[in-house]
């Protein structure tokens, strides 16, 4: 079932950050650098930068609003299933993964988040700034949304760098007042968060070029060390090659990589392995 989302503070920070930085951009750094809307460069960078800005909100928007994936109320691991060659299991004991606060098994690579109070299917983390789990079933549109809030950083930064270089080569001849206060803390906002965003990026498609999520990422490293205190080498068992990996995350289709469809994504309990083409079953822990 799926939770109602609420309006929380940091979405509304979020939200507050892309009109300023669209109203600055368009109506500041176009206007005062690029003669506004009235030319040609003016209006091919509004047009583009305002699709942009379209793009993120709506994105933004779906992460919040979509549900992650929660675990179906009748799944049942099934041991004997061949098509099942990986079965999750706890690390003390040996048990099928189980949820005692929910009272359900864990799908494979579902985990259980204490801010949403549930378990969430291909779990990646819970993002405050969406106030919603980051899972298997809006994953795509959360990258997706970093990806185009991205492009229009880095896109607002060039228009700002521009139009203080401009200002400089005229002797500071545009309206000292204004104009130069929005400079300050378009950079100050714009900065920083571009940074930010663009650090989250890369490590997403690090994350997604070995079909990982962030919490099979930690849970690697300590795998990784344990199996090589006992000389044998850790493989993640859902990495199926770069190529593969980014099929199975973004879609079969290149040209939609970069739009927020989720199509592809199955029902989030069963996922592709590296052992689907072996004769014999493995567990991992």
């Amino acid at each position: 079932m799926g939770q109602r989302r609420t309006v929380s503070i940091p979405i509304i920070l979020v939200l507050g950050v892309i009109g300023y930085m669209y109203y600055t951009t368009i109506f500041i750094f176009i206007e005062n650098w690029l003669g506004g809307l009235n030319t040609s460069h003016g209006i091919l960078n509004g047009v583009a930068f305002t699709i942009t800005t379209i793009i993120c909100i709506v994105t933004y928007w779906i992460a919040i609003c979509k549900d992650p994936g929660g675990v179906p109320s009748n799944f049942m691991p099934d041991v004997e299933d061949s098509q099942t060659p990986i079965q999750e299991i706890k690390r003390k004991g040996g048990d099928l993964r189980y949820c005692q606060k929910c009272s359900c098994y864990k799908p494979p690579r579902a985990h259980h988040c204490r801010v949403c109070k549930r378990c969430v299917l291909r779990m990646d983390h819970h993002c405050i700034w969406i106030n919603n789990c980051v899972g298997h079933a809006n994953y795509k549109i959360f990258f997706v949304f970093v990806l185009y809030a991205v492009i229009a950083c880095i896109h607002s930064l060039i228009l700002l760098v521009g139009c203080v270089l401009d200002d400089a080569e005229n002797d500071g001849q545009l309206e000292a007042g204004s104009s130069r206060i929005h400079f300050i803390i378009s950079g100050v906002l714009i900065v920083p968060l571009g940074t930010a965003l663009s650090i989250l990026l890369g490590w997403h498609v690090y994350l997604i070029l070995q079909n990982k999520t962030t919490i099979e990422y930690h849970e690697g490293v300590r795998a990784t060390w344990l199996a090589e205190k006992v000389g044998n080498v850790y493989r993640h068992p859902y990495d199926l090659g770069p190529y593969q990996n980014l099929t199975t995350v973004l879609g079969p289709n290149i040209f939609t990589w970069v739009l927020p469809t989720s199509r592809h994504i199955g029902s989030g309990v069963r996922f592709r392995t590296a052992y689907d083409n072996t004769d014999s079953n493995s567990t991992v822990r």
